[in-house]
C-alpha cells in the first residue's frame, strides 16, 4: 500500500517546513492517503526569531526546541536526518549526504528519497558578499548551534575578564555586531541586558558600565533599513540610550582576529564579533538539478510556487524567489524574507498539494503584509503593523507592540503543537522562569 501512496518530501524544517510537514501529516498521513517525509540536518527545532534570546541568555533553548522524532511519530509523517545533497528530477529521488556525529562517525549513509511532490524551505544563510576575514574570525547566528556557540563564548569572556591579573583590555568585553537588521538590532538590546546580569553573578571585578560595550555597525545611512525611516530614528534614539553605539554609513572591509577594519580606515577592537548583515539561500542550492535559481542562490518560482522548470517541485520560505504582487496586479520585486511569509506561504502550498491531489487548478499565492516587528529586549518592543492591509505604515510600541511580536510566536507554536500542548508548555515554562536565573549562565 506504502509504493501506491503519493510521496510528499519536505526539505527544510524551518517555521515553514515543519508547520507544512505538520499539517499534511495530521491529514493526509493519518489517513494514509500520502507519505508524508520531512528533511533536516538537525535533530531539533527552533524558530530562528528567537536564535537572538537564546545568543544573548535570555532564553533556554531546551524549553523551545522541538525534537523532530518525536513530532514526526506524533503528526503521522517521518523523519530522516541529513542535509540535501543532490536531486534528480528524471528519476524523482533526493539524495541526503551521509550524517556525521561530532566524533566524526557515521550515522547514516547516503540516501536517496523518492519523491512524487517535493517542497524545498530550507531558509537562508547570511551573506558576507566576499568579505575578508569573515569566515575565520566572525560569529553568525544561522542556527541554533551559533547562537548557543555565542553565549557560551560570551560568558566564557567574562568570567575570563573577571579572574585573570591583568586589567581588563577595552575590546575583551567589545561584542561589535555588523549588520543592523532586525536580528543586528534585537541582539544588541538584549545584549545590553544580558551581560549584567551575567556580571551581577558574582563578577565584581567587571564594571558593566566601563567595561562592557555593544555596538551595532551598519553600511546603509540608517539601522532597519528594510523598515519605515520614522521606525529607524525611534529604535536608534532606543538604543542609543541604552548605551548601545551605533555607527551608520559604516561598511566593514576586513574581519580581524582583535577586531574588524571600516573602509574608511578606522579599527574597532573587538574579541567578540558577529556577523548578521545580508540574506542569501545556501550556495548548493545554485542550480541544483537543473532548476532556476537567482544571483543570491534563491529557487526562482511562479506565483504558485512552483519551481519555473518543474511543477512537480514547489518552494516557500527565505529560499524561494516568489514574485511580489500588490493590490493592482503588478509585479513589485520579491517576497521579503520575514517569519510571516513563511507561515502563509505554508499553509499556502498544503491547499496547493491539496488542489493537486483532487486534480483541481493551482491558485496564485498572494503575500500579506501584516508589518514588521523588533523586538528590543525588556526595553521595549516597536513596529509598523497591518502595512499592507490599510496602506499605510501604524506605528505601534511599547506594551501593546510586545504583546503583538509574543502572539506571533503563539502562532507558530499552534501550528505546530495545536491548543492544548501550546497552553501547557507556556504554563510550563512560566513556571521554571520562577525557579531559574534572569540570564542562562551554560
Amino acid at each position: 500500500m506504502t509504493k501506491d501512496m503519493h510521496k510528499i518530501v519536505i526539505v527544510g524544517g524551518g517555521a515553514g517546513g515543519l508547520e507544512l510537514a505538520t499539517r499534511l501529516g495530521k491529514s493526509l498521513g493519518k489517513q494514509r492517503k500520502a507519505l508524508v517525509t520531512l528533511v533536516d540536518k538537525n535533530r531539533t527545532h527552533i524558530w530562528k526569531p528567537k536564535l537572538h534570546e537564546i545568543a544573548s541568555g535570555s532564553m533556554d533553548f531546551g524549553d523551545h526546541e522541538v525534537d523532530y522524532m518525536a513530532h514526526a511519530h506524533w503528526n503521522h509523517f517521518t523523519f530522516r536526518i541529513g542535509e540535501l545533497h543532490g536531486l534528480n528530477r528524471e528519476g524523482k529521488t533526493i539524495e541526503l549526504a551521509p550524517y556525521i556525529d561530532s566524533d566524526g562517525l557515521p550515522v547514516t549513509p547516503i540516501q536517496h528519497i523518492a519523491y512524487d511532490t517535493l517542497v524545498v524551505c530550507i531558509g537562508s544563510l547570511s551573506n558576507d558578499f566576499g568579505t575578508q576575514g569573515v569566515k575565520q574570525y566572525a560569529l553568525r547566528l544561522e542556527n541554533q548551534h551559533d547562537a548557543k556557540q555565542f553565549h557560551s563564548k560570551m560568558v566564557n569572556a567574562c568570567i575570563r575578564a573577571h579572574n585573570q591579573a591583568e586589567a581588563i583590555n577595552k575590546r575583551q568585553l567589545h561584542v561589535a555586531i555588523i549588520g543592523a537588521g532586525a536580528t543586528g538590532v534585537e541582539l544588541a538590546a538584549e545584549l545590553h541586558r544580558t551581560t549584567r546580569e551575567v556580571v551581577a553573578f558574582g563578577l565584581d571585578r567587571i564594571d558593566p558600565d566601563k567595561d562592557i560595550k555593544v555596538s551595532l555597525i551598519e553600511a546603509a545611512e540608517r539601522i532597519l533599513p528594510a523598515l519605515p525611516p520614522a521606525l529607524s530614528k525611534a529604535t536608534e534614539q532606543l538604543i542609543q540610550s541604552l548605551g548601545v553605539q551605533v555607527l551608520t554609513n559604516s561598511k566593514v572591509t576586513e574581519v580581524l582576529p582583535t577586531g574588524l577594519k571600516l573602509d574608511d580606515g578606522r579599527l574597532i577592537e573587538s574579541e567578540l564579533v558577529v556577523w548578521a548583515a545580508g540574506v542569501k539561500a545556501p550556495d548548493f542550492l545554485k542550480d541544483i538539478g537543473g532548476l532556476e535559481t537567482n544571483r543570491v542562490n534563491q529557487l526562482v518560482v511562479f506565483d504558485t510556487l512552483q519551481t519555473t522548470r518543474d511543477p512537480a517541485i514547489f518552494a516557500l520560505g527565505d529560499c524561494a524567489a516568489c514574485p511580489f504582487v500588490d493590490a493592482n496586479g503588478t509585479h513589485t520585486g520579491l517576497v521579503p524574507p520575514r517569519a510571516q511569509a513563511a507561515h502563509q506561504q505554508a499553509t499556502h502550498v498544503y491547499q496547493q498539494i491539496l488542489r493537486g491531489l483532487a486534480d483541481k487548478p493551482l491558485k496564485p499565492y498572494r503575500y500579506k503584509d501584516f508589518g514588521s516587528l523588533v523586538s528590543l529586549g525588556k526595553f521595549s518592543t516597536v513596529g509598523n503593523m497591518m502595512g499592507g492591509l490599510i496602506g499605510k505604515n501604524l506605528m505601534v510600541e511599547g506594551y501593546f507592540a510586545k504583546l503583538m511580536y509574543l502572539s506571533l510566536y503563539k502562532l507558530h507554536e499552534l501550528a505546530i503543537h495545536g491548543f492544548l500542548k501550546t497552553t501547557l508548555y507556556t504554563l510550563a515554562r512560566m513556571i521554571t522562569k520562577q525557579t531559574n536565573p534572569t540570564v542562562k549562565l551554560h
